[in-house]
């Protein structure tokens, strides 16, 4: 059997997030559609952390992939990262394995082009100003999306650990010559007055008030995946247009999502998928006054659809390393 392997150097040389951007769209309007096969993840508990199996097919595509994903909160104390993984592409003909693909990587990429898509469908077209609350690992990539889809002139940072805050900036700087970073004092202070708001976090409480969201604003919660995590304020979440990845995924873990639907400040019929936005089966932004926010948990038809577009591409241009086993 021979097996395609492309390592993380090859994903930073080889792949452009405006082209993951257009699959992971492509992607959502599959799922949203039925065109897509995704069975539930499969979580493995254990003392440090949990790992996942996310297997999924697109149908349109004919692409298939599964990811193993592990997210261990100690690991930054190791000097390794928090969220690690692999991803193997599967002959939808033969079933054989045929690619071997890097998946920490390829998980920021399609992470962060996930607010990519949100923040195209649902973001005013002016939108300048964006702020991001944590700054680790997902972060530079949400940046690198925002700023594909939006002219984003100022860009600030918020992390507990300003340390970090202050090393994303130095790094995104070098990589966005035309946009000004700074690092925010406060989560409130970055949030205030900015067109696009993008949460990556852990956290259980709300990670900025909801005293500093503006109408017109556009937030992507990316962080808080399980029932008991929650980023964004109950009340904030009551007042705007709520747009998920996954109706499955989502309202089975997303607790910004589950705490005010428990507490009666949201209803469900007002939960719309991406994908049906992008498809024009429900409407995205009406007014430049509405507040949007884009909940994601992560599914796995955006790690298939990049794992296609890389091993495509791979093969088309001649990169990655070809081994027998």
């Amino acid at each position: 059997m021979e097996l395609l392997i492309i390592s993380s150097d090859d994903l930073r040389k080889h792949v452009d997030m405006k082209t993951v951007i257009s699959a992971v769209e492509r992607a959502y309007v599959q799922l949203s559609k039925g065109r897509a096969d995704v069975p539930l993840r499969i979580p493995l508990n254990t003392p440090k952390g949990v790992t996942l199996f996310m297997p999924g097919y697109l149908k349109d595509d004919d692409a298939m992939a599964i990811k193993i994903v592990s997210v261990y909160g100690e690991n930054p104390s190791k000097g390794l990262p928090t969220v690690t993984a692999l991803v193997v592409g599967v002959d939808t003909e033969t079933g054989e394995p045929k690619a071997v693909i890097e998946g920490t990587l390829l998980t920021a990429l399609r992470t962060g082009a996930a607010s990519g898509v949100a923040t195209k469908a649902l973001a005013r077209p002016d939108s300048s100003v964006m702020a991001i609350i944590g700054a680790g690992g997902q972060a530079p990539t949400q940046i690198e999306a925002v700023c594909a889809v939006r002219p984003i002139r100022e860009v600030r940072v918020f992390d507990i650990k300003r340390g970090l805050a202050e090393k994303l900036v130095a790094q995104m700087s070098d990589r966005l010559e035309n946009v000004r970073f700074t690092v925010a004092n406060s989560s409130d202070e970055a949030v205030s007055g900015a067109d696009v708001v993008v949460t990556v976090t852990t956290s259980r409480k709300p990670v900025f008030s909801a005293d500093s969201i503006a109408p017109g604003m556009h937030i992507n919660g990316i962080g808080a995946y399980t029932p008991e995590m929650q980023e964004i304020p109950q009340e904030i979440v009551a007042r705007a247009k709520v747009v998920i990845d996954s109706r499955t995924g989502a309202l089975a873990e997303a607790g910004d999502l589950i705490i005010p639907l428990r507490n009666g400040l949201l209803d469900e019929s007002r939960i719309v998928e991406i994908g049906e936005v992008l498809s024009g089966d429900a409407p995205g932004r009406t007014s430049d006054k509405e507040i949007t926010f884009f909940k994601s948990v992560g599914n796995a038809v955006q790690d298939v659809a990049v794992a296609n577009l890389v091993v495509e591409s791979a093969i088309r241009e001649g990169w990655g390393r070809r081994v027998s086993i």
